[in-house]
């Protein structure tokens, strides 16, 4: 019996959190466009933009190249 009495509130209070939960996302718009995600998925964006290429870097001033070994 003391189990129900601490049980029913807080299934009470979860399912307030849940109610108030569900309400602030349909009035935040969460549920305004429900086919479009689906249709999205099947279009490619072409319209992206290529990845920006990559950039040398520059050599360092006062620098002498490393010395060949020509041994044979």
């Amino acid at each position: 019996m003391t189990n129900l009495l601490m049980l029913i509130p807080v299934a009470l209070m979860l399912g307030g959190i849940g109610l108030v939960a569900f309400l602030w996302a349909l009035k935040s718009g969460q549920f305004d466009d429900l086919d479009g995600a689906a249709h999205r998925i099947l279009f490619e964006d072409d319209d992206l933009p290529p990845p920006p290429a990559p950039k040398a870097e520059p050599a360092a001033p006062n620098t002498v190249p490393p010395a060949q070994d020509k041994t044979v």
